[in-house]
Formats: C-alpha cells, sequence, structure tokens
C-alpha cells in the first residue's frame, strides 16, 4: 500500500454536509425514500425491536476500482440530476461474528449512471455511451484484473459528485439510499461500490477519521437488467453489456457476494425498484479495497444463496 493510499484510509475525509433539502424524497421515487426515511426515524423514536435473525457470512471484499472519491457529500439522495429508474437501497450492517448491527458507521456509495459515466470522470466516457472519448485504457472501474497502470486510485478529472454519497448506520444498523438504478459499461455487470467506516467521529463538518472494515459492490440480477436496458435513458446505451456470470468481480455467492434483494413491478420497472442487502463486516479489519481481496470461502450458508 502506498503512502497516498494509507494517508486516504487513515485519514479519512471531512465530509461535506449539504442542506437537509438533499434528503428529500423527490418525483416517481419519492414515496419510496419517504416511507424508508420516516421508517429509521421512527426507529430512533423508540419503535419495536427487530426480528433476531441468523448470523451472515463475512460479505465479499473487491476491489475498490480507481474512481473512488474521498471527498463525498454526507446525503442519503445522491441523484442530483441524474436520469434513470428510481432506485431505494436499504442496508443493514451487522457485525458478522455477533450478529449485532454496526451503529454510527459512515457508508459511501458511487456507481455510474444510466449510460456508464462516473462523476468526477466524465473526461473517462464510458466507453461509447458518455461524456467523452472513449478511454484507451482498462474500462471504466478499472477492477476486471486489478487496478490500472500507473496505480489503483485515479485523480478526478472534474468537480461533477451525482451518484456518489455519504451515510451513517442508525442503531439497528440500517441505512438507507436514493438514487437511479445503475448503467453499464464495457467490460463490467451493473454494479454498486461500497465502502463501510467505522471508529471515526461524527462532527458538525462531517466524519472524520476511523478505519475502513469493507470495501464491496453490489450487484443486480440478469431479470432487472435486461427489464432496465428497454427503459430510457438506459435504451441509449450501446455498450456492450458483460452479465452477471461473465464479470469477473462477482464471485457467484448470492446475497454474500453482493447480490442485492430486489422488489419492483415485473409489468413496469420505471416505477421504481427497491433494493436491500444484510452487509456482514468484520468491525475489528481493516479492507480498503486498495490491494488483494480475500478469496471468498468455500463454504456456504441459507443466507449467502442467491435471491
Amino acid at each position: 500500500m502506498t503512502a497516498n493510499q494509507q494517508g486516504r484510509d487513515v485519514t479519512r475525509r471531512k465530509v461535506v454536509v449539504v442542506g437537509a433539502g438533499a434528503a428529500a424524497a423527490v418525483g416517481l421515487g419519492g414515496a419510496m425514500a419517504a416511507n424508508a426515511f420516516a421508517g429509521e426515524q421512527g426507529r430512533k423514536r423508540g419503535g419495536p425491536a427487530p426480528v433476531p435473525e441468523e448470523c451472515y457470512l463475512l460479505t465479499s471484499e473487491t476491489t475498490e476500482g480507481p474512481y473512488y472519491i474521498d471527498a463525498d457529500k454526507l446525503r442519503r439522495d445522491v441523484t442530483e440530476d441524474r436520469e434513470g429508474i428510481p432506485l431505494l437501497l436499504r442496508l443493514k450492517v451487522i457485525d458478522n461474528e455477533t450478529c449485532r448491527p454496526v451503529r454510527d458507521a459512515a457508508v459511501d456509495i458511487w456507481h455510474c449512471d444510466a449510460v456508464g459515466v462516473y462523476s468526477g470522470y466524465e473526461d473517462m466516457g464510458n466507453g461509447g455511451g458518455g461524456g467523452g472519448p472513449a478511454p484507451t485504457g482498462p474500462p471504466p472501474g478499472g477492477d476486471l484484473s486489478g487496478p490500472p497502470p500507473g496505480g489503483g486510485h485515479q485523480e478526478p478529472t472534474d468537480d461533477t459528485r451525482y451518484l456518489r454519497g455519504t451515510w451513517r448506520t442508525d442503531r439497528q444498523g440500517f441505512v438507507t439510499f436514493k438514487t437511479v438504478f445503475p448503467g453499464w459499461y464495457l467490460g463490467r455487470c451493473v454494479h454498486i461500490h461500497v465502502k463501510v467506516h467505522v471508529n471515526g467521529e461524527w462532527t458538525d463538518a462531517g466524519y472524520e477519521g476511523g478505519t475502513t472494515c469493507h470495501t464491496g459492490q453490489f450487484f443486480f440480477d440478469e431479470e432487472s437488467v435486461l427489464a432496465s436496458a428497454v427503459v430510457e435513458p438506459y435504451v441509449s446505451n450501446t455498450d456492450d453489456r458483460t452479465t452477471l456470470d461473465e464479470d469477473t468481480i462477482y464471485d457467484g455467492s448470492g446475497t454474500q457476494g453482493g447480490l442485492l434483494k430486489l422488489r419492483y413491478d415485473k409489468r413496469d420497472i420505471a416505477k421504481g425498484v427497491r433494493a436491500s442487502l444484510t452487509v456482514g463486516v468484520d468491525p475489528e479489519a481493516t479492507n480498503d479495497g486498495t490491494g488483494t481481496p480475500p478469496q471468498p470461502s468455500a463454504s456456504a450458508s441459507p443466507s449467502a444463496s442467491a435471491s
């Protein structure tokens, strides 16, 4: 690990706090987001205790990829002006040894837009579908077979930050984000990146210090991706699409490997999608995603099966 990578992980960042309006639910997915956010607040006011659940295996660690930006905004609604199918992402972070919720953790998510472009890196394009020339190196994400030449992390090329955000887990370990269904780009299946940070300090300025205990990716089943591909603006993404089975990062272990549980109207996915997953982490570990991720366990459990 380079000194720069250590600095990014150990020091962490001061996350920019945005106004409360950024978390407001708007548009087609508004009702879904409002209900989820209200549910979190209800639990904080003394709602019923959650039903006990079986302990989960560690959720698979993956590479960070080159397009992580260590200065995301503290917000639950990361959509900004991006068009796409509304997606409500609800996660529960637990200690995989004790099954207890990991509260006050900082959870980062980031992903490309409907045509495969990452904010902060619009000049990179997506190999055919978005804002710039086709890249000559590894595809955006850079994680088909390890870091791209010159190191794993690439410095941002612009100031855009859509589809990126950080929020804290509540006392039951839940965190919810409002975003859009991701698109795809050459060489990778549809996915969302995630990091979980613990032992830091929440201040008026944001989140500082701590360590990264999990770096992973969330994946979408083929049925949902095929349904999204015929909806605007996804239909304008002309890049060849890598399927879930063809992807070199997804390890095939179902929910343990980051395969999301999805709910949507099979007749009209454009109405919106609810995605959920329990993420089992080791709060004592350091997994910043800049090295070689651990190999998935050969064993399986009911909680790790695909859904």
